[in-house]
């Protein structure tokens, strides 16, 4: 297949008539794409500077669809930064979709069978309700359709397994095709379409985490279909979102593993732009690389000029017109030695030389300023310039390695410092500049002790240029670790900073120490000594499981039902509460104990309001843990420690009481019960507090009911109702004669639902 760049040509006639019908017949024929990758809406929106960058270049993109008039718009995925979005990206993604997408032009494309389905009807449920492209919808004016597959910063999660485009999908804005339900046995339908006589088989593979792709790859569970019939008439092109390059040996996607029948690829994931198709000769296909079109980190391949592409099908031919993207904000990089820097040589033997050096680096900044501001005006037109009046602030980062040369040193400035010196002339004004040593063959140590990567590789390595997996990796290979798998923890930390996974690092631990466990109780005669060989062999047991894939990650983080008071635009994504995760088995059945012990004072009284209420319901099973309290009846010279240890047994008797009670029907009884009146309510606990001393002494004393604490007397008073019912049948009546007119100083049940109710909204 020939290789064709540039735009199309047409051969020229004799006749003007016979070239104007040959150029409308080609275009009758030719389908053309607009090719686009990673444009990452919602990075760093936050930004007081760059928070509108992403979707300003995204709206640009849409902008082009329209103003060429292509046939359709084809996304390699990573349309947003984050798979929970929030409300601004979607607006300004649904808004320009909306703008551009959206009209009254008939879609040229016909479409011959399709694996665009609704959210669900990929997993099997029966939801046919959008199974079909949009443009196909008779409630939709669908000018031009946009095709898109997910990457990994906006994957499915959480239930019913939804991703951001779902959303996009069901309001008839974009076509989400590509989805890989199972990651170990994938299965690759094409999308058919065609234009006159050019037919397109469009495959989509959305983003499957690198290693488990590759082994699914080499077990060959991934199947690719094609047309049934005339397949050598169809034009096969394929989006993919992996990693291009081997970080690692397992951790990319090569390209000898796809199909040899597809023509051309669509590479996401990569932020490095390389436009221009480059031809594999071992697969005989072509791989576009379109790359970012927003910077998401401050490193060489993110400095390339971003691009998108039309692309030109006619037949089994094809073309491509790069277009560079103006709404980019100009980012220039350059990296110094200091030690082969003639200037930086001479300062280097000087005494006292912060002040010069620093000086000499900040002309190096302002000439990178002045670069950055003459590319952007190149890149736009004169009238546009007239336009604006000033370019953006461009981003800068100038790396600096600052070994010292043979009978100097450098006295380098804080980078922060220096890099806010150029506050108001760059957009990244807290790191600008970025300090580093090589040095080999020399081992470091953190402060606690661990063992670093040596700073060459640490340099290499830096966080703008790295994966997380790579550097987690890095670290961990030099911790030696004993009873954590390193490749366990690596997708881990993965999980936490790309995710926003905030219990992932917890579940991990948990879950390793937890397996540990159970292993060394199932082994017998094992010495102390031996005791850690049998830990390491275990942990290199459980990564060798977890690199074969038959050891998953750990589970998904179940959380706490949202309380009814929670807001989350106030107080934040419930997700993210400490005390929103059930760390047991028993923990999410009582979301009223939430660790209350470990809270304040005030937790005794809710403890015992909540058993009150749970004892209304099934008296039975508390009658034990009433025994049980009965020797701390005796001792009236210690009442703080009789309170705690009645405490403690009340605790006893709420967990015994409430494993069999509907934690619904307690709420109830907690909350609506107390409709009678206050001091009706507060009558019983003062009598009741003496039934303690009635048992140990033989006549009861009215004068002893203020004795003791009043927020003791409800937890008393639960034990005399337990004991009226087992002794008599009926409890006793309490007059008004018996209350002392002290206990209206003290309210424990209005106080406990008031600090419940605040309770509930942390």
């Amino acid at each position: 297949m020939p290789a064709l760049t540039g735009i199309t040509t047409i051969p020229n006639f004799s006749s003007s008539a016979q070239a104007n019908a040959a150029a409308c017949s080609a275009a009758a024929d030719t389908l053309r794409i607009l090719v686009a990758t990673d444009s990452h809406v919602g990075f760093a929106e936050r930004d007081p500077i760059r928070g509108d960058d992403s979707w300003h270049a995204f709206h640009e993109i849409m902008c082009l669809a329209r103003e060429r008039d292509v046939d359709m718009v084809l996304l390699a995925g990573d349309l947003f930064h984050e798979n929970k979005p929030s409300r601004k990206a979607m607006y300004q993604v649904m808004r320009s979709l909306r703008m551009n997408c959206l009209g009254e032009k008939p879609v040229q494309m016909e479409v011959l069978g399709d694996s665009v389905k609704g959210g669900q009807a990929d997993k099997g449920e029966d939801d046919r309700t959008f199974n079909h492209v949009n443009y196909e919808d008779p409630d939709i004016n669908v000018s031009i359709p946009v095709f898109s597959i997910h990457g990994n910063h906006d994957d499915p999660s959480g239930e019913g397994h939804l991703a951001a485009l779902d959303i996009l999908q069901v309001s008839g804005l974009i076509n989400y095709y590509g989805r890989t339900p199972e990651s170990d046995n994938i299965h690759v339908k094409p999308v058919l379409l065609q234009k006159g006589n050019t037919k397109l088989a469009l495959y989509g593979l959305s983003n499957v985490r690198d290693e488990r792709l590759f082994r699914t790859f080499r077990d060959g569970k991934v199947k690719f279909y094609q047309p049934g019939m005339q397949k050598e008439d169809w034009f096969n092109l394929i989006a993919v979102h992996q990693n291009h390059h081997a970080y690692t040996e397992t951790g990319y996607l090569p390209e000898n593993f796809l199909p040899e029948f597809v023509d051309l690829v669509i590479w996401g994931h990569e932020h490095e732009c390389l436009i221009d198709p480059k031809y594999n000769p071992e697969m005989n296909f072509h791989v576009i690389q379109p790359g970012s079109s927003v910077a998401t980190s401050l490193m060489p391949g993110e400095a390339v000029p971003k691009h998108v592409a039309v692309l030109s099908i006619t037949g089994r031919d094809f073309a491509v017109e790069p277009i560079r993207l103006k709404s980019v904000r100009p980012f220039v990089m350059k990296e110094i030695v200091l030690s082969e820097d003639k200037k930086a040589k001479v300062i280097a033997r000087k005494d006292n030389h912060r002040v010069e050096l620093t000086r000499h680096l900040m002309d190096i900044v302002n000439e990178l300023i002045a670069q950055a501001n003459q590319e952007w005006k190149d890149a736009h037109d004169e009238e546009i310039l007239e336009e604006t009046t000033e370019p953006p602030l461009p981003l800068i980062r100038l790396r600096v390695e600052y070994s010292a040369p043979d009978g100097g040193s450098f006295d380098c400035e804080n980078p922060q410092r220096f890099s806010n010196r150029f506050v108001g002339r760059v957009a990244n004004v807290n790191d600008v500049v970025q300090f580093y040593r090589k040095k080999a063959g020399t081992s470091r140590k953190a402060q606690n002790g661990a063992d670093l990567p040596e700073e060459s590789i640490l340099a290499q390595l830096s966080i703008d240029s790295v994966k997380v997996e790579k550097l987690v990796q890095e670290f961990l290979e030099a911790q030696s670790l004993t009873i954590l798998p390193q490749n366990s923890f690596g997708d881990a930390v993965t999980q936490f900073v790309d995710k926003d996974d905030k219990h992932a690092m917890e579940l991990f631990v948990t879950d390793s120490l937890e397996n540990q466990v159970k292993h060394l109780l199932n082994i017998e005669g094992v010495d102390e000594e031996e005791l850690m060989v049998a830990v390491d062999a275990h942990r290199a047991q459980l990564e060798e499981l977890y690199a074969k894939g038959h050891l998953k990650r750990s589970k998904k983080a179940k959380l706490k039902p949202k309380p009814d008071t929670w807001d989350s635009d106030l107080d934040g994504r419930w997700s993210d509460e400490p005390g929103a995760l059930i760390r047991s088995e028993g923990e999410g059945k009582d979301n009223d104990n939430e660790e209350e012990d470990e809270r304040g004072s005030v937790a005794p009284p809710a403890r015992r309001g909540r058993g009150k209420a749970a004892a209304a319901t099934s008296r039975k099973p508390a009658a034990p843990a009433k025994k049980k309290a009965a020797p701390a009846k005796g001792g009236r010279g210690r009442g703080k420690k009789n309170v705690v240890e009645e405490e403690e047994s009340d605790g006893e008797e709420e967990d015994v009481v409430m494993a069999d009670s509907d934690p619904e029907e307690s709420q109830s009884q907690l909350f609506v019960k107390p409709a009678a009146p206050t001091r009706a309510a507060r009558k019983p606990p003062t009598k009741r507090a003496a039934s303690p001393l009635k048992r140990g002494a033989g006549r009861p004393s009215q004068k002893q009911t203020q004795s003791r604490l009043p927020f003791l007397s409800q937890s008393a008073s639960q034990q005399t109702q337990v004991n009226g019912r087992g002794k008599g049948g009926k409890m006793k009546e309490i007059s008004d004669d018996e209350i002392s007119d002290d206990e209206d100083a003290f309210e424990p049940v209005a106080e406990t639902a008031t600090v419940r109710g605040t309770r509930s909204r942390r």
